[in-house]
């Protein structure tokens, strides 16, 4: 099963521009033009197929990145406490139990990481654990800083 990717769908336009070009909410320059200027987040939404030991997966993951220079951060999250919903929450997750957030700082670095050999043997693996996945790219627009340390 291969990820679908979505990079920014609501932010793209569908209908071309005067003179057939088409402009999205970025303008003329575009998607990916526009994240050089900013860090991009990929987002991960996956269910585990039964059996899966996902301890060996998360460890796989945090050693990669780890590995690797262009990721700036990776956080993970889980729905689930000992396979239940502690949320209550199965119908907004849609079946999704973890999210993964790397963080990169520019759409450069997020190119580097998934042409990455060691990602993509990673990639093979992680792939071969899941039931359902999302992937989706996106621009950072902070709209909220975190305080100060």
């Amino acid at each position: 099963m291969a990820p679908r990717s979505i990079i920014a769908p609501a932010l793209l336009s569908a209908k071309p521009a005067i003179g057939g070009r088409r402009r999205g909410a970025f303008g003329l320059l575009g998607f990916w033009g526009w994240c050089a200027m900013g860090e991009v987040k990929h987002l991960c939404l996956v269910k585990f197929k039964e059996g899966v030991v996902v301890e060996d997966v998360l460890k796989g993951m945090t050693d990669l990145v780890a590995q690797m220079d262009m990721v700036k951060s990776f956080e993970w999250y889980t729905y689930l406490d000992e396979g239940q919903d502690v949320l209550n929450q199965e119908m907004l997750t849609q079946g999704f139990t973890h999210v993964f957030s790397l963080t990169f700082a520019s759409a450069d670095d997020l190119t580097s990481y998934m042409g990455h050999e060691k990602h993509a043997a990673f990639a093979a693996t992680f792939m071969a654990a899941l039931e359902k996945v999302v992937v989706i790219d996106f621009p950072v627009v902070i709209a909220k800083p975190p305080p100060s340390a």
